[in-house]
């Protein structure tokens, strides 16, 4: 393709997209310049589709290359590797709003990889990325029903600020990111401080405004460039006649068996059903059980939708508003700082909280400014948890995703690092799960972090709501606490949390092409409802946090010495700070501005800790009395330490009037009181005994 270079304008920044300079054989490639933000977005398809696939094979990555923000990796490979968790959840933020917009039965592999190459913190290379994945599939010949759009939201002030600046993210009561086509949004996810509903919605509604600009502009460069699709792919298709006979056959049977509440008896039926159909088709349509199975599953998913739309009644009975049974428990692991769990119908999560020194923050590497991290939120979803019998993995990008949306859920309620000087790690363990297991994890780890005595500000409540939507019928249904089988057949998994005054995060992914301002209000107005239902549950079983830390909780304490000191404390070679650690058996941590944190399982040594590290700390000053322990004799004299490491000389002149022997006056261990009377500027201190008043 021929070199060439479009301009345009994301929010308050002038953006130029190259073509046709680099990467030949990409099928679509693209190089967004946004000020010196740099992203180049590769897009490529397989030339047939893979072999036995029933999804579309989408791979969508975020290359992070630390050379673009000027750093070399760590490692002793001093090169990259895994990827960082933050580059995991961007590659999710670019895959949700482009995966609903490829065709049904297009099971050829898609690859789009985005790779910043130059990364300027004041604008973030995340929606320039999915702004350059949607041109580099629009421009190639992969089928692509966009372009799309996105962009970042900020709140300052009461007003919205589209890709805001690093100052401007500190600062701002919304992190937020919104993706759509030019007719609907795709794809929500936003961390909040307590923001309402209506001041959410007008955030979204404001970056779609933006988002039909972006699309504007792909739109006019796809029409110049003459883009043509592949029109030679080869989709899978059921037979026409297939599908018909089959539908004809088991439509009253999928009736019946979906008129089960229960889970378990409805899958078990599903099972019968499905070996009834191809054992009534095996003459007719031999090896079709991929194809039957196929047109069971969209007529399980058109009956319950139809149950929904038409009778307001879901699978497992219940009204469209409707939540679980809930019931919650705290305090139950002993030697664990802070645990609970929280259980909505089937779906059960248990939740751990570990209480550390801030010396133990997550380091990160990665190309962002953040370097460490004080509170970490992980979540674990084990096979056992749906009732699978295969051995644990390593956590996968849902897991990571979900984690990172619970732990932004619960940031903005967290006490400050000067308030609660700790590290704080939280592990979620999906003990069961039937739908919105993320959600689970927030509540059951609000409970845990006040159970271990966090004092969060607020208890945060998460719920997850799902759509109907029957474009036919003009009618829609916005479901309330979805379970596992309204998120496998619905249109819509958005997730709320947040307390019970305002939104701390939103996570919201759509399967259909976008939803439309009303239902985005109506489903923050029935989030909001289900929001606090929830909380109330969990405050009757933990109102607040428990006043005190558990016994087995590092006790920390923090205070302040002369940053000119510090290398006092520490000593040569970490000396004098080691040896105060071999007395006491504490952790200390000292920061380069003078705050020292020590922490023990013992306040009593933290307290001993602390007066050592005060008196190497402290200047010696001349006429000031100090209480110490004689520790030589000489005969010119007595050494006195009157400090952690600190010495002063009493000359046998200063012991008092006709004192021929310091022995008659002094032994080692005798406690006294003395006076600094002289510091030569070699810092020797001379000391005069205080004759104890009779």
């Amino acid at each position: 393709m021929e070199n060439k270079i479009f301009e345009t304008k994301i929010g308050r920044t002038n953006v130029s997209v190259q073509i046709g300079h680099y990467c030949m054989q990409s099928s679509g490639s693209c190089i967004v310049r946004a000020g010196d933000t740099v992203v180049m977005v590769n897009a490529t398809m397989s030339k047939e589709p893979r072999p036995g696939m029933d999804y579309f094979p989408l791979t969508v990555d975020f290359e992070e290359k630390l050379y673009s923000v000027g750093k070399i990796p760590g490692g002793w490979k001093r090169r990259e590797g895994r990827p960082s968790d933050q580059a995991i959840l961007s590659s999710r933020l670019i895959d949700r709003p482009l995966r609903p917009l490829f065709p049904k039965g297009f099971f050829n592999d898609v690859a789009v990889t985005a790779t910043p190459l130059s990364v300027d913190y004041d604008i973030a290379p995340e929606p320039i990325a999915m702004f350059a994945a949607s041109f580099a599939l629009s421009i190639s010949d992969i089928p692509f029903a966009g372009p799309i759009g996105a962009c970042d939201v900020a709140m300052i002030d009461g007003k919205y600020i589209i890709n805001p600046t690093a100052a401007e993210r500190e600062v701002s009561r919304m992190d937020l990111t919104v993706a759509g086509t030019k007719d609907a949004v795709l794809m929500v996810e936003a961390g909040a401080k307590e923001v309402t509903e209506e001041e959410m919605l007008q955030a979204i509604m404001f970056a779609h405004k933006e988002i039909k600009k972006q699309v504007a502009f792909q739109e006019k460069v796809v029409k110049e460039l003459g883009v043509k699709k592949n029109e030679n792919i080869d989709y899978y298709v059921i037979p026409e006649k297939l599908a018909n006979d089959v539908h004809t056959y088991a439509l009253p049977l999928m009736e019946e068996v979906m008129k089960n509440t229960n889970r378990h008896v409805m899958e078990a039926e599903l099972e019968k059903l499905t070996a009834n159909v191809v054992e009534h088709f095996a003459e007719e349509y031999p090896d079709c059980e991929r194809e039957i199975g196929d047109v069971l599953y969209k007529l399980e998913k058109e009956v319950m939708r139809a149950k929904i739309i038409d009778k307001g009644v879901r699978p497992d009975g219940r009204s469209l508003e409707e939540i679980r049974p809930i019931w919650c428990e705290a305090g139950i692991l002993p030697r664990v700082h802070g645990s609970a769990v929280f259980t909505r119908g089937e779906t059960q999560v248990l939740d751990c909280v570990t209480l550390s020194s801030l010396s133990d923050m997550q380091k990160l590497e990665g190309i962002s400014e953040e370097e460490e991290k004080r509170y970490m939120h992980q979540y674990n979803f084990p096979a056992y948890s749906t009732g699978e019998a295969r051995g644990s993995k390593s956590p996968g990008r849902r897991e990571i995703g979900h984690g990172a949306l619970a732990e932004r859920s619960l940031v903005p309620v967290l006490p400050s690092e000067e308030e609660f000087p700790y590290a704080i790690r939280a592990v979620s363990e999906v003990l069961s799960s039937n739908g919105s297991t993320s959600m689970a994890s927030v509540c059951a780890s609000c409970l845990s972090l006040m159970d271990a005595g966090v004092p969060i500000k607020k208890p945060v409540a998460g719920v997850a709501m799902g759509l109907i939507k029957d474009v036919e019928k003009d009618k829609v249904a916005i479901l309330t606490d979805i379970q596992g089988l309204e998120d496998f057949l619905g249109d819509m998994d958005f997730k709320v949390a947040g307390t019970k005054d305002g939104i701390t995060a939103i996570q919201m992914d759509i399967k259909i092409k976008g939803i439309d301002e009303n239902i985005i209000r109506t489903a923050l107005d029935h989030a909001k409802k289900g929001r606090l239902f929830i909380l109330d549950k969990m405050t009757s079983v933990l109102p607040a946090p428990r006043k005190e830390l558990s016994k087995y909780a590092p006790k920390i304490i923090c205070f302040t010495i002369n940053p000119d000191k510090i290398k006092d404390v520490i000593g040569s070679g970490g000396k004098m700070i080691n040896k105060i650690i071999d007395t006491t058996g504490v952790k200390i941590d000292i920061e380069d501005d003078g705050r020292v944190m020590i922490a023990s399982l013992d306040p009593a040594m933290n307290d001993k800790a602390k007066d050592m590290i005060l008196d190497i700390a402290e200047d010696v000053e001349v006429g000031k009395m100090y209480s110490g322990k004689v520790t030589r004799l000489m005969q010119f004299g007595a050494f006195v330490e009157i400090g952690f490491n600190k010495e002063g000389m009493i000359h046998i002149s200063k012991l008092g009037k006709s004192v021929k022997k310091v022995e008659d006056v002094l032994k080692v261990g005798d406690l006294v009181e003395v006076e600094v009377i002289k510091i030569d500027e070699k810092g020797r201190i001379d000391l005069k005994l205080v004759a104890k008043e009779a």
